[in-house]
């Protein structure tokens, strides 16, 4: 699944928008550490070894339901202990954990044969339940997932005996439980449960649920869908909604016979229904064994374009009525990716068929259903004249991670949801690959390190963060688990570990991870065996310390030349957004160590395994003037403090651009963060930036741009904000006049990326001849005269309203109405923010709550005020407060709402917020958000700090560079 964050734009949470300088998100995407124990395995995951068949769940769950029953009966405390903690040993729990116990073992699906009614005037569902199950206990008790459905009769039909009818329904309504009780045991054997209930369409964006659309005629309509990741499967149907309990299923829908319906294999059967002639009755091929969050139907209007992959496999991408053609480049991209995956796992994709579809409200951005995947419409559909460079990319991304699931996710699924880095890490890492591979001119690699990686670092450097491995069980706990740790850091990760192994034996041992638990589940430590016994390397060992602790080095680096040779002094220690831990009980990692010279910048001359506090390394044959860089291409998961002698010399590679590109970036990120750690001071940061003067690289740009975003944010607390935003324009400038407004000849995707990151920069920081352009272009724009270019729409609308009144307000306000695609309307939503009267801003904000703006972006359209202004900061956090009850009512558990809370408070520099922010949620309780309130309270402190330290500095420094000379 893709989460709804706007990662596109690589957004800062310390408070600072800084996506609105971009065209689009690539958002949606979208914890955890210590102690392992091997032979675990046997115990937790003895399904995982069985002997099965692809398509039933007998043999693969009964052999593990046998010795979980014996423990059950025989050692009821462990047996407890071990289903309470989910899976594995693991020391990191959740904030505040709930008691949560998974479901009993006594009774567990093979078949689901489900047949759902939805009525889409009344929002109503009816459904019936008849699921081949399996009984290993007698047991006169059936427990299932279930929540928002009304049971209305149940039975069960031991094979070959007579039908038991169900004396009694009892919800844990708490635990999303129910439990079904008979008069008399059901015996052990096989047997048919039968359930007829009914349910709701919620408005929630989870689980069975309407999505409102508008005809090309203008007449509102809803469709049907379906969000079951991670616990809402359960909303649609009673069933044992965990991951590990797979199972088969036979659908079949009742429709209108004028929608479109959809679900996870190809249609076998249409047929009118023999009640009404209005509807019809479809009903889809037998899905493979999967999981119930893989489950997917869809009823709605749509058109579609289709092609086939040269594996064979039918593609197919349903729009919105009347924009197949914004399909096509989702249907080239995904075309171009299913064989690329089935070539890089040597594994094939196993079903039938893909689709493909845009859904108008969705709160991911995309989400990976086994043959069915559901997207945002900006996530899905490129209107070839007025979308942007930047939503393309994004498109690619999304199209690439979630096909990778395909694979990785819904071929071998992890075991319980403490092991959500392996679907939703390694699916992160590889929509780069599958990226880089079809689209080399985006130089996708460096840019996953400014919109992954470093955003990894700076929540994983906080006390609140958590291991990529975390305890959770309650499915408020779950959902707050997809996170950039369990994202980001997975990728990030995954990709220091493919450049330790090297990518054939990488490859080698992903397809024997995925032939050796395909249609099965695994566990983190399953695919460190896979990746050990193709490369030989202790992958466990090394790789223990990265997934089951939490944090990450800093490694710290001296020199010293001894004739012609060398010697590097290499020590780490935990790096703390605080400041290094110094502690006694400071943690170690098994640390990946490449090193490079100014010889030869791309070449890592030397690699080592630091696996203890402290090492020293010698290189030969090296002359006194030639630098050394640590962690070339920026690969290892770790910061980097340069002794001032080695950081000096690093310097005329930035200036120069003899160092690479990803390492021009990365240095500039390192010190940055050691800056907000109070390691080293903000003005030696600024400084360094001033050696980007001939920086050409967009990526480049991007992370300055961010990082600068995050300092006004924070300067804004004070008297001399101004003065950043002149270093700002003084940074920019040049390269802003180089660029132009005009597309030259010979520019490609990242020359259009880069024009729309420094126009918005400029026009956003004042600079005056941006300000007179963008207000001419936007002018002549309105009127009809010259259409802005997609790309340049973002900076126009920025600028604009940066420095705008009420009438432009008012103008961007239509033109936000009159928008027929939702990429126009959501590149307008997420630039109102920057309006600055605070009349206007009050505006802005009733606005994001109208029925003008889909509900998963009125979180954008609060974030963009938060992150514009000292006012609209304050403006957007009493708004939050003053509307809680109704935005935790839309949101309810689900990621968007701790979203909303980091946008909106988590620009702070002041020691009193953190103590309002942390009192308010005492009050008003956000379970799926506890971890992030205490990560926003945490980072207003750092702010604090930071401001309080540094603050006097940065002011006389900038404050001397605007000083004549003397």
């Amino acid at each position: 699944m893709y989460r709804s964050e706007d990662q596109q734009s690589k957004i800062c949470l310390q408070g600072v928008a800084q996506h609105l300088t971009f065209c689009a998100t690539w958002s949606f995407q979208r914890l955890h550490r210590p102690c392992s124990i091997y032979g675990e395995s046997q115990l937790m995951l003895g399904f995982t070894t069985a002997s099965h068949h692809p398509y039933t769940s007998d043999h693969i769950f009964g052999s593990s339901i046998n010795g979980l029953l014996w423990m059950q009966a025989t050692i009821p405390v462990v047996y407890s202990t071990v289903f309470a903690s989910a899976t594995r040993q693991n020391t990191d729990t959740m904030p505040e954990r709930r008691p949560f116990v998974r479901l009993p073992t006594d009774v567990y699906p093979v078949n689901y044969g489900l047949c759902l009614k939805p009525d889409l005037i009344d929002f109503t569902f009816e459904g019936k339940l008849e699921a081949i199950v399996k009984v290993n206990l007698a047991t006169n008790q059936i427990v299932m997932n279930c929540a928002d459905i009304d049971i209305i009769t149940a039975s069960f039909v031991p094979e070959g005996g007579e039908e038991i009818n169900a004396t009694g329904f009892n919800y844990q309504n708490e635990d999303e439980k129910v439990t079904l009780s008979f008069p008399s045991a059901l015996q052990k054997g096989s047997g048919t449960l039968k359930i007829d209930f009914v349910g709701e369409l919620n408005d929630k964006m989870k689980g069975f649920y309407r999505s409102k659309y508008a005809t090309p005629a203008g007449e509102i309509r809803y469709a049907a869908v379906t969000q079951f990741e991670a616990t809402d499967a359960r909303r649609a149907f009673p069933c044992w909604d965990e991951p590990a309990i797979k199972a088969t299923f036979d659908i079949s829908l009742i429709v209108p016979k004028d929608r479109v319906a959809l679900s996870n294999m190809n249609v076998i059967d249409r047929k009118p229904h023999p009640e009404d002639d209005s509807l019809l009755e479809v009903k889809f091929a037998t899905t493979p064994i999967m999981s119930t969050y893989l489950v997917a139907f869809v009823i709605g209007e749509y058109d579609f374009v289709e092609g086939q992959s040269s594996d064979g496999v039918t593609v197919r991408v349903y729009t919105p009525t009347g924009k197949a053609e914004q399909g096509k480049f989702a249907l080239e991209v995904a075309v171009k990716t299913l064989p690329f995956y089935n070539d890089y796992f040597n594994v094939p994709y196993p079903l039938p068929k893909i689709d493909l579809i845009a859904i108008a409200d969705f709160a991911a951005g995309a989400m990976e259903n086994w043959g069915l995947v559901t997207y945002r419409e900006t996530a899905l559909l490129i209107d070839p004249k007025n979308s942007c460079s930047s939503s393309r990319q994004w498109v690619a991304l999304v199209v690439g991670h979630e096909l990778a699931h395909q694979w990785f996710g819904n071929l071998v699924t992890m075991e319980w949801w403490t092991h959500l880095w392996l679907n939703e890490g390694f699916a992160s890492w590889i929509e780069y690959l599958c990226v880089d591979h079809c689209f080399p001119d985006y130089d996708i690699w460096t840019q996953f390190v400014s919109a992954d990686y470093t955003r990894a670092l700076d929540l994983d450097a906080l006390d609140n963060s958590h291991p990529i491995e975390v305890n959770v069980g309650h499915p408020s706990e779950v959902d707050e688990i997809f996170d950039a740790i369990s994202y980001s850091k997975g990728a990030s990760v995954i990709r220091m570990l493919h450049n330790y192994i090297g990518d054939k034996d990488f490859r080698k041992g992903m397809h024997s991870y995925l032939l050796k638990f395909q249609h099965r589940n695994a566990a983190t430590e399953d695919l460190w065996d896979c990746l050990e016994q193709a490369s030989g390397k202790p992958i466990a060992l090394v790789m223990r310390s990265w997934t089951k602790q939490m944090g990450f080095p800093i490694i710290v680096v001296d020199q010293e030349q001894q004739g012609d040779d060398r010697i590097l002094k290499i020590s780490q220690k935990k790096f703390c957004a605080s400041g290094p831990h110094n502690g006694e009980d400071c943690p170690n990692w098994m640390v990946p160590i490449s090193i490079c010279t100014g010889e030869d910048p791309g070449c890592t001359k030397l690699k080592v395994l630091l696996d203890s506090p402290e090492t020293t390394i010698t290189i030969n044959n090296i002359s006194p003037d030639q630098w050394v860089k640590i962690n070339p291409g920026t690969v290892g998961f770790y910061r980097i403090q340069y002794s001032s002698a080695m950081l000096e010399g690093l310097l005329p590679g930035i200036r120069d651009l003899t160092l690479l590109p990803v390492d021009r970036l990365g240095l500039q990120n390192d010190l940055f963060s050691l800056s907000r750690a109070g390691m080293i001071s903000t003005v030696e940061v600024l400084k360094l930036m001033e050696a980007f003067v001939n920086e050409p690289n967009y990526t480049v740009w991007s992370d300055l741009s961010c990082n600068l975003g995050v300092l006004s944010s924070l300067l804004s607390h004070t008297d001399f904000h101004e003065e950043i935003q002149e270093f700002i324009r003084d940074l920019f400038t040049p390269i802003g006049l180089k660029l132009g407004w005009e597309c030259k000849q010979g520019e490609g995707h990242l020359d259009a990326l880069l024009r729309g990151l420094v126009l918005g920069k400029l026009g956003k920081a004042g600079h005056k001849p941006t300000l007179e352009e963008a207000r001419r272009r936007f002018k002549d724009h309105v009127e009809g005269k010259q259409i802005l270019s997609a790309d340049l729409r973002s900076p126009v609308y920025l600028t604009v309203l940066k420095h705008g009144d009420s009438a432009t307000l008012d103008t961007m306000l239509k033109l936000h109405k009159q928008a027929d695609m939702q990429e126009e309307k959501n590149r307008i939503e997420r630039v109102l923010g920057a309006i600055s009267a605070p009349d206007l801003i009050q505006k802005v904000l009733t606005f994001a709550l109208s029925e003008d703006v889909r509900p998963q972006d009125t979180v954008s359209v609060i974030g963009g005020v938060a992150g514009s202004s000292k006012h609209g900061r304050k403006a957007a956090w009493k708004f939050v407060k003053d509307n809680w009850e109704e935005l935790h009512n839309r949101y309810q558990g689900g990621f968007l709402i701790s979203r909303l809370i980091k946008l909106s408070v988590d620009g702070f520099a002041i020691d009193k917020m953190a103590a309002e922010v942390k009192s308010f949620f005492e009050s008003h309780q956000a379970p799926a958000a506890e971890r992030t309130v205490q990560q926003c309270c945490e980072n207003i402190l750092l702010n604090a700090a930071w401001l309080k330290r540094d603050a006097d500095d940065i002011h006389q420094y900038l404050l001397k560079r605007k000083a004549p000379p003397v």
